[in-house]
């Protein structure tokens, strides 16, 4: 069967429901002397009468039956299948690569995406952590969440966080052991816990100012991490002093269970930003995500 039969036996199946060659061609959007042609032609191929015309009335033979009950359900599972692509193309679906740091992930991206992620089940994320500096194009990642003087300008950043700091901390247990630190460079004379930069494989060099001075204050200790979570853990439990961001130890520093120092030395740092290059910007299921990002709070 070619197309063209395939065409014909549609607009015959409209004549037939609709008993009437008036309303079909009305329906199928034709003049009913073409449509009255074109069924006559697909009658003279097949060789067979598919329809009774009176004057008052139009009705399909036995064949004519039979061939309508034959192309109802096809018809009728290719709508459906229609009808689920169309679905298909209004809900997003598909990958989303990501690369971010921990803190990123867990202060902003993370409570940003859980309740939104339950609503797009076909939509895969892959948030991948580090805490170094990734070529997203290379890589093959969709976009990247870094601070806003990070992002190379060649790409499209979105702000998702307010601006934040890091903050000197250390328990009351090591305090009672050690006397704290007056000035930021009192902290080479301190057991401190390192953070080790992902990309450059160099140690996190302390960066403090003060009424426009700024200084780095490069640190020692027994612990050297390249993951904020544990750096913090490690402060708790009275292993050396902590420098890591506010915002995750708030809630350390109200209870007591570690005490902030040096605040007035503790600079603010830009907010992160979602960045990616411009091709993504066709992606539906990209711009669910980084929909539910643009909204977070950045007041």
């Amino acid at each position: 069967m070619n197309r063209r039969d395939l065409n014909d036996m549609l607009w015959f199946q409209a004549v037939a429901e609709e008993s009437s060659f008036t309303k079909a061609a009305a329906k199928l959007g034709t003049s009913q002397s073409t449509l009255s042609h074109t069924v006559k032609q697909l009658e003279a191929r097949l060789g067979l009468r598919l329809l009774t015309r009176t004057t008052r009335s139009v009705s399909p033979t036995e064949a004519g039956e039979r061939l309508l009950r034959a192309l109802a359900p096809r018809i009728q599972d290719i709508e459906n299948d229609i009808d689920a692509l169309m679905a298909f193309r209004d809900k997003p679906s598909g990958n989303v690569r990501i690369t971010l740091s921990d803190h990123a992930l867990d202060w902003i991206v993370w409570p940003k995406l859980k309740p939104v992620l339950r609503h797009y089940r076909d939509i895969h994320v892959e948030l991948n952590v580090d805490n170094g500096f990734r070529n997203i194009v290379e890589e093959r990642f969709d976009a990247g969440v870094r601070l806003g003087e990070s992002v190379d300008k060649d790409m499209i950043a979105i702000r998702i966080s307010p601006d934040w700091r890091l903050v000197v901390v250390a328990s009351p247990d090591y305090l009672a052991r050690h006397p704290a630190p007056g000035t930021p460079q009192d902290l080479v004379q301190h057991d401190c816990i390192n953070h080790r930069q992902s990309r450059s494989g160099g140690l996190y060099a302390w960066e403090f100012a003060r009424d426009g001075r700024e200084l780095r204050v490069r640190i020692d200790g027994q612990l050297t991490f390249n993951s904020t979570i544990p750096m913090i853990d490690a402060a708790v439990s009275g292993l050396g002093i902590a420098y890591v961001p506010e915002n995750l130890v708030a809630d350390e520093i109200r209870s007591g269970r570690l005490v902030l120092m040096l605040d007035e030395w503790c600079p603010l740092f830009p907010g992160y930003y979602l960045y990616y290059p411009t091709r993504r910007q066709n992606s539906p299921a990209f711009a669910v995500i980084a929909n539910a990002l643009r909204h977070a709070d950045v007041s």
